[in-house]
């Protein structure tokens, strides 16, 4: 029996709508969620009728990034070593999130190609020819980040918080928009402290295109995907073309390289090892607030990773 989808997909006119649908669990990412994705962004890419796509997140916010609860809070089991994850897998939280011994065997390129996939699957919204525009409601943080950030225009609650509280321990952006989409000053601000931007800041920061009260966001982000959509296809196409040649001039590519590969060095290093051992201790979400302590944030978390 074939595991229900998790990622829901729909046209409307010339509107592609896209969602994450996993709300019990904060919308997490898994692998078949990514799978499911990039199946629904070719879709819509290949559809001659759409000409814009919308990303968003059922249930109370949109993806509260990788989910690791289980796995994190699983030692011994699954540790890593010179084999490949499941086929078909883009993602293995079992091999993601399991603890490494700091004396056993941990290789990076296994590591590098499982979340370089993972990389491959969030740049699809970027790399597809047609426009995609990300809603945020509630929360989007860690893995989270990398859709809406891949997306080409962000409409973001003002109450909504965005962010990548994981670059405090255990953790790197793998797709690196950070620092393409709000310039290095700014990107060093929030990935030296792992603080996170409310709707507000990210319209004040230029992340967000809009930030509208939460009662208004359906009906803002609808009035720019009904203007999008009465452009011609091949004029949108052309548009994103162009100003995504940009990015790639700076250097995108490089810049995901390093950040992919110091992901998995962030989950090996002592600190990493000590984070995993207290999720396992007293689980992930104890390890998560105990990270965010210093920081004025225990508590209030919801974040899975």
């Amino acid at each position: 029996m074939s595991a229900p989808d998790v990622v829901s997909y729909e046209v409307d006119g010339r509107i592609a709508r896209i969602t994450l649908d996993r709300p019990d669990r904060g919308n997490a990412i898994t692998g078949q969620l990514i799978s499911e994705l990039v199946a629904c962004v070719e879709r819509a890419d290949l559809d001659p009728e759409v000409h814009v796509m919308m990303l968003s997140g059922s249930g109370g916010g949109f993806c509260s990034g990788y989910d690791l609860l289980e796995s994190a809070e699983r030692m011994g089991a699954g540790v890593q070593r010179a084999a490949a994850p499941p086929s078909g897998s883009p993602l293995d939280p079992a091999v993601i999130g399991a603890n490494h011994d700091p004396a056993g065997t941990w290789d990076p390129m296994v590591d590098y190609a499982m979340m370089g996939r993972n990389v491959k699957g969030f740049m699809s919204l970027f790399h597809c020819g047609k426009p995609v525009v990300c809603r945020v409601h509630g929360f989007c943080v860690a893995g989270g980040t990398d859709m809406a950030l891949c997306s080409d225009l962000l409409v973001i609650a003002s109450d909504a918080k965005i962010g990548y509280p994981p670059a405090r321990v255990w953790g790197s952006p793998t797709t690196a928009m950070w620092a393409h989409r709000l310039g290095a000053q700014r990107a060093k601000r929030l990935l030296f402290t792992g603080d996170s931007l409310s709707g507000r800041e990210a319209l004040e920061w230029g992340l967000a295109i809009e930030a509208p009260e939460p009662r208004q966001l359906e009906e803002r982000t609808e009035i720019l995907l009904q203007r999008i959509a009465r452009m011609p296809v091949n004029q949108l196409m052309m548009m994103k073309l162009l100003a995504n040649q940009t990015l790639y001039a700076q250097g995108l590519h490089a810049t995901q390289l390093i950040g992919t590969v110091f992901d998995g060095i962030a989950r090996h290093t002592a600190e990493g090892f000590a984070f995993q051992s207290r999720a396992a201790e007293a689980g992930f979400q104890e390890a998560v607030r105990d990270r965010d302590e210093p920081f004025g944030d225990r508590g209030r978390s919801a974040f899975k990773g």
